[in-house]
C-alpha cells in the first residue's frame, strides 16, 4: 500500500485502466460466472461486468483529481491534502457481487489504498476471478486480495483487525449494526449500505399506463434480491382499480426462467434459504392480487407475487423481504402518500410517478431516502452519490466524492511572516 500511494496519480490512474480495459476483455468470462454461482440473468450479469469496467474508470480520473484546498488565513498560506486511510475492507454481498465489490474497490484503490475484498459465502468466484484480472493488468502483487470464508470468521477478522483502517459493508442491517459496533471500539471508519423497503408512488396525474408497465422492473429485477426494490407500491385511490388491471398482466407476462438464455428477465433466487424467507411473507391463505408462473425442477424459483395490503402496519409492507414480491397500498392525497412512504425503518430509494413538476420537486423532498426517482425506477449511477437515511445505511459511495471517503483530511499551516 504505502509503494502503491507513493506512485504519482497519473501511474495509478494508468494502472487502474488498464485493470478496466482487461476487465473489459473478460465481459463475456465474468458474466458466465454470475450466472452460474448467482442465477442472474446473462444479460444483467453482462450488465454487472461492464459496470466493474466502468467503475474502475471512472475511479481512475478522480486519482488525478483529488484537490485539496487553499484556505484564506491570517499570516500564512494553508493548504489541505487528503492522503489515504491504509488498508481497507470491502465486505460484499451475494445479491450484486461483482458491482457492489467494486463500489468500495475502485475508489478505495485509486486514492492510494490497499483492498482486502470479502466476497459472500455463496458468490465468491467473480471476486476470485477479479483479483487475477487486477495481477494481470499490472497492479502490485498483494495490493487487492480477496479473502473468501465466512461472515463470522472472516468478516469479523477483518472488522477487527488493527491494521483495517476502513470497513465498507453491504447487507443486513442487523449485521450492519454488529460492525459499526465493533468498529467503534477502534475509532474505525465504517461506510454501511443496508436494507430498504422503497416506495413506488403513483400519482393520478401520471401517465398510469407507463408506470404499470415498468413497475414489476421495479420489484422483480435480480428476482427481488436488490436493497432498491419497489417493494411498496403506493397508488392515489382514483386510479387503484385502473393501475391493477394494467400491472397483472405486466407482471405476469414478465420473462422467467433459464438465466442462461438471453431472453430471460428472472431466475431463481439464491438459495433455499432464502426462498423460505420469501414464502413466509405469503402465507399460502394469503390473498395474492397477482401470482405469476414459476419454473419446476431445478432452482429455488419463486413466482411474482403481488399482494394488496390490507394497512400499511402489515409485515410485508414494511419488512425487507428480498424476493419478488410487492405490496399495493392505496393513498388519498399527496400529504397521505408521504406519510405511508416515510411509515418505515428504512430510506434507501424510491420512485414518484407524476406529469405535475411542482409535485415531483415537494414530494422528492418530503420523501426521507437517498435516492429518489421520477418517472423512473433508476437508483444507481456510478457518476452520482448512492447512500441511505435512516437504518439503510451510514455514508455515501460513488459519484464524484467517493475518493474523499477513503482519505484523511490534513491540514497544513505555513507561516510567512518574516523571520
Amino acid at each position: 500500500q504505502r509503494g502503491w500511494a507513493a506512485l504519482a496519480p497519473a501511474d495509478r490512474a494508468r494502472l487502474l485502466r488498464r485493470f478496466a480495459a482487461v476487465v473489459d476483455g473478460h465481459i463475456e468470462e465474468l458474466a458466465a460466472l454470475e450466472v452460474r454461482e448467482a442465477g442472474h440473468p446473462i444479460g444483467n450479469a453482462r450488465w454487472e461486468a461492464g459496470n466493474v469496467r466502468d467503475l474502475l474508470d471512472y475511479a481512475a480520473g478522480g486519482a488525478e483529481r483529488l484537490n485539496g484546498a487553499q484556505i484564506p488565513v491570517a499570516g500564512g498560506l494553508n493548504v489541505t491534502f487528503h492522503e489515504p486511510l491504509g488498508v481497507v475492507a470491502v465486505i460484499a454481498p451475494w445479491n450484486f457481487p461483482m458491482p457492489i465489490a467494486a463500489w468500495g474497490t475502485a475508489p478505495a484503490l485509486a486514492a492510494g489504498n490497499a483492498v482486502v475484498l470479502k466476497p459472500a459465502e455463496t458468490t465468491p468466484l467473480t471476486a476470485l476471478r477479479l483479483a487475477e484480472l487486477a495481477l494481470e493488468a499490472g497492479l502490485p502483487e498483494g495490493l487487492f486480495q480477496v479473502l473468501p470464508g465466512a461472515g463470522p470468521v472472516a468478516g469479523a477478522a477483518l472488522v477487527e483487525h488493527p491494521g483495517v483502517a476502513k470497513v465498507v459493508f453491504t447487507g443486513s442491517t442487523a449485521v450492519g449494526k454488529a460492525i459499526m459496533a465493533t468498529c467503534a471500539a477502534g475509532v474505525k471508519r465504517v461506510t454501511l449500505e443496508l436494507g430498504g423497503k422503497s416506495p413506488n408512488i403513483v400519482f393520478a396525474d401520471a401517465d398510469i399506463e407507463r408506470a404499470a408497465a415498468a413497475a414489476p422492473g421495479s420489484f422483480l429485477d435480480n428476482t427481488g434480491q436488490d436493497c432498491c426494490a419497489r417493494s411498496r407500491i403506493l397508488v392515489q385511490r382514483g386510479v387503484y382499480d385502473r393501475f391493477m388491471e394494467l400491472l397483472a398482466p405486466a407482471v405476469t407476462s414478465f420473462a422467467v426462467g433459464d438465466p442462461a438464455d438471453p431472453a430471460t428477465a428472472m431466475g431463481p433466487l439464491i438459495s433455499a434459504a432464502q426462498r423460505e424467507r420469501v414464502r413466509s411473507y405469503v402465507p399460502e391463505d394469503a390473498p395474492a392480487a397477482i401470482r405469476g408462473e414459476a419454473p419446476e425442477g431445478k432452482g429455488f424459483w419463486y413466482p411474482a407475487t403481488v399482494l394488496e395490503a390490507t394497512g400499511p402496519g402489515d409485515r410485508a409492507a414494511v419488512e425487507e423481504i428480498f424476493g419478488p414480491v410487492a405490496v399495493v397500498l392505496p393513498f388519498e392525497d399527496e400529504a397521505d402518500a408521504v406519510r405511508l412512504a416515510n411509515a418505515t425503518d428504512y430510506g434507501l430509494s424510491g420512485s414518484i410517478w407524476t406529469r405535475d413538476v411542482g409535485r415531483a420537486v415537494r414530494v422528492s423532498r418530503a420523501v426521507a431516502a437517498g435516492n429518489l426517482s421520477v418517472n423512473s425506477h433508476s437508483s444507481v449511477r456510478y457518476a452520482t452519490p448512492f447512500g441511505g437515511y435512516k437504518q439503510s445505511g451510514l455514508g455515501r459511495e460513488l459519484g464524484p466524492d467517493a475518493l474523499t471517503a477513503f482519505t484523511e483530511t490534513k491540514n497544513v499551516f505555513i507561516s510567512t511572516e518574516e523571520q
